[in-house]
């Protein structure tokens, strides 16, 4: 076919793909690592009367890096840009990360990371508030955000979940989230949460004088979903939540090009499916960046301490690329460019099995715009949810303030029982 082009330097009109991918037993990797690339572009199993050589000429991928790496190799292929519809995430998706996981040639394929063109990068909206318009929003210029999940995530009535949240905001939260698979049940219809979670947010802004969000799942069919994000704007709300993977990428650009000026916060449930495996499916940080592009404020990348699978280096390698965009060379890519164009820098959301007593390390690792959501961390507290509440926002003033926890807690009794609770508990385990 003529793809394995290795030394050549992608252009900057070029799409570059970066994948991990073993071969079938009985199949080279240069013979593999073509098929790859005439799958997701051009080309197909065998020669084709119909392509044509001026169009091979204009349109051919380029396969410029090809390396073994442990027991696969990674492949970096440059994609004409004029092969992509620019604005669509969908057909982006199918064309890099579609047919090609079901070939035969490989055993295993994993989309590391891709990297876009000027072009394609300012066809996507972007963030509409990114950090500045949170901060903005809440009125709080520079410490990390704390927040929480309600718990039971699912079984509380309307009235009962208003009321949590309002003991969390009252005792110095910011933030109160539903969580992934609350949207509207029998027991907790949509409507009536949403009004009576609004309603305690205002008393709760109204007694401490302080900004606060309710994190509103609208994830629905997409009608619905965003017949909900109406009523969330209509109703004095200031997010929407959606569940990004599940919901699919349309939903998500939808729910942006609706321009309704909340912040968008999104969940990546599901996200393990396609990420746990090293060696297979599509890469966390491939699915931040799309989220970026396509407008997230806020994005879950987890917790490097705490309940749910992924290592430091993973998330820290999130938070970097959403939160610090910037030009980058890597050398074994030649002159591959990063390079965000004016995009704004999302929230991380750190989230699961997080707890008073591991705040300050996740911070230290992650920076101060990070939104750091305790959901059992909080409920779990020996004296209830307003202690939990308090002992949180205790440790994030005590970050702030430079005081270590143990020091800070001598004078603030709910951090001092709650890091009495969780003293024992392996920060890396969350148990």
């Amino acid at each position: 076919m003529g793809f394995v082009r290795l030394g050549c330097k992608p252009n900057e009109n070029d799409l570059v793909a970066e994948y991990y991918f073993e071969p079938a037993r009985g199949v080279t990797p240069k013979y593999a690592c073509e098929q790859l690339a005439a799958e997701s572009s051009i080309g197909t199993w065998t020669a084709i009367a119909t392509l044509k050589p001026r169009t091979a000429a204009r349109l051919a991928p380029k396969i410029f890096h090809l390396k073994r790496r442990g027991a696969g190799f990674v492949a970096r292929i440059a994609y004409p840009d004029e092969l992509f519809e620019a604005g669509s995430a969908p057909q982006l998706m199918s064309a890099i990360a579609g047919n090609v996981f079901g070939m035969r040639v490989v055993d295993s394929l994993r989309l590391n990371d891709f990297t876009l063109t000027k072009t394609l990068i300012n066809a996507f909206k972007g963030p509409q508030l990114g950090i500045s318009g949170v901060r903005k929003m809440l009125r709080v210029p520079r410490r990390p955000l704390c927040g929480t999940i309600i718990k039971p995530k699912v079984g509380l009535n309307e009235r009962e979940h208003a009321g949590v949240a309002y003991d969390c905001w009252v005792n110095g939260l910011d933030l109160v989230k539903d969580d992934e698979n609350l949207t509207s049940m029998r027991f907790n219809n949509f409507e009536k949460r949403l009004a009576a979670t609004l309603e305690a947010m205002d008393r709760a802004q109204s007694e401490t004088g302080e900004r606060k969000l309710y994190v509103c799942n609208v994830s629905a069919e997409t009608n619905e979903m965003l017949r909900r994000a109406q009523l969330v704007k209509d109703n004095g709300g200031n997010v929407t939540m959606i569940d990004i993977l599940t919901c699919g990428w349309s939903a998500l650009q939808t729910l942006r090009d609706a321009n309704l000026r909340l912040v968008i916060h999104a969940h990546r449930a599901g996200h393990a499916a396609l990420t746990r495996n090293p060696r297979h499916g599509i890469s966390m940080l491939a699915i931040a960046k799309l989220s970026r592009l396509i407008g997230v404020d806020s994005l879950h990348v987890g917790a490097i301490y705490g309940k749910m699978e992924g290592n430091a280096s993973e998330v820290l390698e999130l938070v970097k690329e959403i939160q610090s965009p910037r030009v980058a060379k890597d050398e074994a890519q030649g002159a591959l460019e990063q390079n965000w164009f004016g995009l704004a820098p999302v929230f991380a959301v750190a989230s699961g099995g997080l707890h008073p007593g591991v705040l300050p390390q996740v911070v230290a690792a992650m920076g101060n715009d990070v939104f750091l959501q305790a959901g059992g961390g909080v409920s779990g507290h020996p004296d209830g949810v307003a202690a939990g509440a308090r002992a949180t926002r205790q440790a994030i003033d005590a970050v702030s303030a430079g005081v270590p926890l143990r020091e800070y807690a001598f004078e603030h009794v709910e951090l001092k029982r709650a890091l009495e609770k969780w003293e024992t508990t392996s920060p890396k385990s969350g148990k």
